[in-house]
Protein backbone atom coordinates (compact mmCIF):
# COMPACT_ATOMS: atom_id res chain seq x y z
CA UNK A 1 0.00 0.00 0.00
CA UNK A 2 2.75 2.50 0.94
CA UNK A 3 3.92 1.55 -2.77
CA UNK A 4 0.64 2.56 -4.23
CA UNK A 5 0.26 5.51 -2.33
CA UNK A 6 3.76 6.93 -3.54
CA UNK A 7 3.67 6.10 -6.78
CA UNK A 8 -0.30 7.58 -7.00
CA UNK A 9 1.58 10.74 -5.21
CA UNK A 10 4.78 11.08 -7.31
CA UNK A 11 2.56 11.27 -10.68
CA UNK A 12 0.48 13.92 -9.30
CA UNK A 13 3.63 15.54 -8.13
CA UNK A 14 5.05 15.44 -11.98
CA UNK A 15 2.06 17.77 -12.90
CA UNK A 16 1.97 19.95 -9.61
CA UNK A 17 4.80 20.37 -7.25
CA UNK A 18 3.83 23.07 -5.07
CA UNK A 19 1.87 23.66 -1.84
CA UNK A 20 -1.94 22.76 -2.10
CA UNK A 21 -4.02 24.49 0.97
CA UNK A 22 -6.59 22.03 0.23
CA UNK A 23 -8.49 19.05 -1.07
CA UNK A 24 -12.22 18.61 -2.15
CA UNK A 25 -14.52 15.35 -3.09
CA UNK A 26 -17.60 16.04 -4.81
CA UNK A 27 -20.45 13.63 -4.50
CA UNK A 28 -22.73 12.56 -7.09
CA UNK A 29 -24.20 15.42 -9.09
CA UNK A 30 -21.65 18.57 -7.65
CA UNK A 31 -19.36 18.09 -9.94
CA UNK A 32 -19.68 21.40 -11.43
CA UNK A 33 -18.22 23.09 -8.74
CA UNK A 34 -14.34 21.92 -10.30
CA UNK A 35 -15.86 24.14 -13.23
CA UNK A 36 -15.09 27.44 -10.81
CA UNK A 37 -11.67 26.16 -10.15
CA UNK A 38 -9.36 28.62 -12.46
CA UNK A 39 -6.12 28.06 -14.03
CA UNK A 40 -7.23 24.30 -14.19
CA UNK A 41 -4.24 21.43 -14.29
CA UNK A 42 -7.01 18.46 -15.16
CA UNK A 43 -5.53 14.73 -14.46
CA UNK A 44 -7.82 11.64 -15.62
CA UNK A 45 -7.70 8.75 -12.71
CA UNK A 46 -7.77 6.59 -15.61
CA UNK A 47 -3.56 7.93 -16.16
CA UNK A 48 -2.83 7.85 -12.21
CA UNK A 49 -1.03 4.43 -10.84
CA UNK A 50 -3.87 2.72 -9.00
CA UNK A 51 -6.60 4.44 -9.19
CA UNK A 52 -9.65 2.71 -10.45
CA UNK A 53 -12.36 4.44 -12.61
CA UNK A 54 -15.78 5.99 -11.76
CA UNK A 55 -18.13 4.57 -13.84
CA UNK A 56 -20.97 5.96 -12.11
CA UNK A 57 -23.50 8.72 -13.54
CA UNK A 58 -22.28 12.44 -12.25
CA UNK A 59 -18.77 11.11 -11.25
CA UNK A 60 -16.26 12.47 -13.88
CA UNK A 61 -13.38 10.48 -12.95
CA UNK A 62 -10.94 13.39 -12.62
CA UNK A 63 -8.53 15.12 -10.14
CA UNK A 64 -8.07 19.28 -10.55
CA UNK A 65 -5.75 21.20 -9.58
CA UNK A 66 -6.03 25.45 -9.46
CA UNK A 67 -7.44 28.09 -7.41
CA UNK A 68 -10.63 28.98 -5.88
CA UNK A 69 -11.19 31.60 -3.78
CA UNK A 70 -7.26 32.90 -3.09
CA UNK A 71 -6.37 29.22 -2.26
CA UNK A 72 -4.78 26.44 -4.04
CA UNK A 73 -6.94 23.44 -4.13
CA UNK A 74 -7.56 19.39 -5.16
CA UNK A 75 -10.62 18.79 -6.54
CA UNK A 76 -11.67 15.26 -7.11
CA UNK A 77 -14.59 15.12 -9.09
CA UNK A 78 -15.74 11.35 -8.52
CA UNK A 79 -14.90 9.08 -5.66
CA UNK A 80 -14.46 5.23 -5.64
CA UNK A 81 -17.47 3.35 -3.65
CA UNK A 82 -17.51 0.18 -1.52
CA UNK A 83 -20.60 -0.54 -3.61
CA UNK A 84 -18.65 -0.84 -6.91
CA UNK A 85 -16.54 -3.52 -6.00
CA UNK A 86 -13.60 -1.49 -4.42
CA UNK A 87 -12.25 -2.69 -1.50
CA UNK A 88 -11.86 -0.51 1.21
CA UNK A 89 -8.23 0.50 0.93
CA UNK A 90 -8.87 1.26 -2.79
CA UNK A 91 -11.91 3.47 -1.49
CA UNK A 92 -9.76 5.65 1.05
CA UNK A 93 -6.70 5.79 -1.16
CA UNK A 94 -6.85 9.20 -2.38
CA UNK A 95 -7.22 10.73 1.00
CA UNK A 96 -3.77 8.95 1.55
CA UNK A 97 -2.27 9.94 -1.65
CA UNK A 98 -3.78 13.64 -0.41
CA UNK A 99 -1.75 13.68 2.95
CA UNK A 100 1.68 12.44 0.97
CA UNK A 101 0.81 15.37 -0.58
CA UNK A 102 1.19 17.46 2.45
CA UNK A 103 -2.72 18.44 2.21
CA UNK A 104 -3.76 19.09 5.59
CA UNK A 105 -7.26 20.66 4.95
CA UNK A 106 -10.32 18.51 3.11
CA UNK A 107 -13.71 19.06 2.17
CA UNK A 108 -16.20 15.92 1.70
CA UNK A 109 -19.47 16.63 0.33
CA UNK A 110 -21.87 13.81 -0.70
CA UNK A 111 -25.60 13.47 -1.92
CA UNK A 112 -27.47 11.75 0.32
CA UNK A 113 -31.25 10.93 1.69
CA UNK A 114 -33.11 12.64 4.02
CA UNK A 115 -34.90 10.82 7.48
CA UNK A 116 -34.89 14.23 9.80
CA UNK A 117 -38.77 15.74 8.78
CA UNK A 118 -36.55 19.10 7.85
CA UNK A 119 -34.17 17.70 5.71
CA UNK A 120 -36.04 17.66 2.60
CA UNK A 121 -34.57 17.36 -1.28
CA UNK A 122 -32.58 20.75 -1.78
CA UNK A 123 -31.46 21.09 1.23
CA UNK A 124 -27.41 21.29 2.46
CA UNK A 125 -26.54 20.12 6.05
CA UNK A 126 -23.65 20.56 7.79
CA UNK A 127 -22.23 16.81 8.80
CA UNK A 128 -21.42 17.25 12.53
CA UNK A 129 -21.19 13.63 12.82
CA UNK A 130 -21.25 10.14 11.49
CA UNK A 131 -23.08 6.57 12.41
CA UNK A 132 -20.67 4.29 10.43
CA UNK A 133 -22.18 1.10 11.63
CA UNK A 134 -22.63 -0.51 8.36
CA UNK A 135 -19.06 0.43 7.26
CA UNK A 136 -16.42 -1.75 7.20
CA UNK A 137 -13.46 0.08 9.01
CA UNK A 138 -11.06 1.56 6.72
CA UNK A 139 -8.07 0.82 9.31
CA UNK A 140 -8.62 -2.71 9.26
CA UNK A 141 -5.52 -4.58 9.19
CA UNK A 142 -2.14 -3.58 9.26
CA UNK A 143 -1.52 0.03 10.79
CA UNK A 144 0.22 2.71 8.64
CA UNK A 145 2.55 4.49 11.16
CA UNK A 146 3.52 6.82 8.55
CA UNK A 147 -0.26 8.27 8.41
CA UNK A 148 -1.57 7.72 12.00
CA UNK A 149 -1.76 5.37 15.47
CA UNK A 150 -2.75 1.74 15.53
CA UNK A 151 -5.82 3.85 17.71
CA UNK A 152 -7.18 6.46 16.55
CA UNK A 153 -9.71 8.92 18.80
CA UNK A 154 -13.20 9.54 16.26
CA UNK A 155 -14.72 12.24 18.98
CA UNK A 156 -14.26 15.25 16.37
CA UNK A 157 -14.09 13.76 12.59
CA UNK A 158 -15.86 16.98 11.34
CA UNK A 159 -14.03 20.39 12.71
CA UNK A 160 -16.35 22.58 14.76
CA UNK A 161 -14.06 25.50 13.99
CA UNK A 162 -14.25 25.23 10.16
CA UNK A 163 -18.17 23.87 11.02
CA UNK A 164 -18.92 27.38 12.29
CA UNK A 165 -17.06 29.12 9.06
CA UNK A 166 -19.28 27.26 7.36
CA UNK A 167 -22.56 28.45 9.73
CA UNK A 168 -21.55 31.84 9.15
CA UNK A 169 -20.41 32.00 4.96
CA UNK A 170 -24.49 30.29 4.93
CA UNK A 171 -26.03 33.09 7.03
CA UNK A 172 -23.71 35.80 5.21
CA UNK A 173 -25.00 34.66 1.71
CA UNK A 174 -28.72 33.50 2.64
CA UNK A 175 -28.13 29.87 2.15
CA UNK A 176 -30.36 27.33 4.47
CA UNK A 177 -27.60 25.01 5.76
CA UNK A 178 -28.67 23.22 8.56
CA UNK A 179 -26.14 20.45 11.27
CA UNK A 180 -27.12 16.83 11.53
CA UNK A 181 -25.65 13.38 11.39
CA UNK A 182 -24.76 11.44 8.54
CA UNK A 183 -25.21 7.20 8.60
CA UNK A 184 -23.16 5.21 6.23
CA UNK A 185 -25.34 2.54 4.02
CA UNK A 186 -23.33 0.13 1.86
CA UNK A 187 -25.28 -0.06 -0.97
CA UNK A 188 -25.75 -0.47 -4.21
CA UNK A 189 -29.14 -0.98 -3.25
CA UNK A 190 -31.24 1.77 -1.46
CA UNK A 191 -31.69 1.16 2.51
CA UNK A 192 -35.42 -0.38 3.13
CA UNK A 193 -38.01 1.55 4.98
CA UNK A 194 -37.54 -0.30 8.33
CA UNK A 195 -33.80 0.40 8.01
CA UNK A 196 -34.27 3.62 7.27
CA UNK A 197 -36.55 3.68 11.00
CA UNK A 198 -33.88 1.94 12.75
CA UNK A 199 -31.20 4.46 11.48
CA UNK A 200 -33.84 7.72 12.83
CA UNK A 201 -34.05 5.58 16.41
CA UNK A 202 -30.51 5.36 15.93
CA UNK A 203 -29.83 9.18 15.74
CA UNK A 204 -29.47 9.74 12.22
CA UNK A 205 -30.76 12.24 10.09
CA UNK A 206 -29.38 11.56 7.29
CA UNK A 207 -28.28 8.33 4.76
CA UNK A 208 -25.68 7.49 2.08
CA UNK A 209 -23.17 5.63 0.60
CA UNK A 210 -19.91 7.33 0.92
CA UNK A 211 -18.26 9.83 3.04
CA UNK A 212 -17.54 8.32 6.12
CA UNK A 213 -14.67 5.86 5.24
CA UNK A 214 -12.50 8.72 3.88
CA UNK A 215 -13.89 10.72 6.99
CA UNK A 216 -12.24 8.17 8.90
CA UNK A 217 -8.76 8.18 7.14
CA UNK A 218 -8.98 11.75 7.08
CA UNK A 219 -9.10 11.67 11.08
CA UNK A 220 -6.33 9.04 11.37
CA UNK A 221 -4.01 10.80 9.23
CA UNK A 222 -5.00 13.65 11.48
CA UNK A 223 -6.68 16.22 8.61
CA UNK A 224 -8.79 19.00 9.26
CA UNK A 225 -12.09 17.74 7.45
CA UNK A 226 -15.37 19.35 6.99
CA UNK A 227 -18.59 17.30 5.79
CA UNK A 228 -21.61 19.06 4.01
CA UNK A 229 -23.98 16.93 2.76
CA UNK A 230 -26.89 17.88 -0.14
CA UNK A 231 -30.45 16.17 0.72
CA UNK A 232 -31.16 15.00 -2.80
CA UNK A 233 -34.46 12.65 -1.69
CA UNK A 234 -36.40 11.53 1.25
CA UNK A 235 -35.67 8.37 2.50
CA UNK A 236 -36.95 5.21 1.64
CA UNK A 237 -40.48 5.00 3.19
CA UNK A 238 -40.52 9.04 3.60
CA UNK A 239 -41.75 10.47 0.26
CA UNK A 240 -44.20 8.99 -2.20
CA UNK A 241 -42.13 7.42 -4.84
CA UNK A 242 -39.63 4.92 -5.28
CA UNK A 243 -35.74 6.33 -5.52
CA UNK A 244 -33.64 6.56 -8.80
CA UNK A 245 -30.16 7.91 -9.17
CA UNK A 246 -31.25 10.20 -11.73
CA UNK A 247 -33.54 11.58 -9.32
CA UNK A 248 -30.00 12.54 -7.54
CA UNK A 249 -28.38 14.09 -9.91
CA UNK A 250 -31.49 16.32 -10.80
CA UNK A 251 -31.61 17.26 -7.44
CA UNK A 252 -27.87 17.86 -7.20
CA UNK A 253 -28.20 19.85 -10.26
CA UNK A 254 -30.61 22.42 -9.14
CA UNK A 255 -28.86 22.82 -5.80
CA UNK A 256 -25.59 24.04 -7.77
CA UNK A 257 -25.96 27.94 -7.33
CA UNK A 258 -26.08 27.83 -3.58
CA UNK A 259 -23.21 24.77 -3.00
CA UNK A 260 -20.67 26.46 -5.76
CA UNK A 261 -21.19 29.89 -3.02
CA UNK A 262 -21.27 28.21 0.25
CA UNK A 263 -18.11 25.88 -0.80
CA UNK A 264 -15.91 28.65 -2.38
CA UNK A 265 -16.90 31.22 0.38
CA UNK A 266 -15.60 27.95 2.81
CA UNK A 267 -12.53 27.96 1.29
CA UNK A 268 -12.17 31.22 1.41
CA UNK A 269 -12.19 32.10 5.02
CA UNK A 270 -10.92 28.65 5.87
Amino acid sequence: MYSKINRAAAYIQSFYHNKIDLAIVLGSGLGPLADEIENPIIIDYKDIPNFPTSSLVGHAGQLIIGTLAGKTVLAMKGRFHYYEGHDMETVVLPIRVFKKLGIENLILTNACGGIREDLNPGQIMLITDHIGFYCPSPLRGPNYDEFGPRFKDMTEVYSKKIGAIALDVAKNNNISLAKGVYAFFKGPMYESPAEILAYKALGADTVGMSTVPEAIVARHCGMTTLGISLITNKAAGLGNSELSHSEVVEAANAAEKNLVTLVTGIVKEW
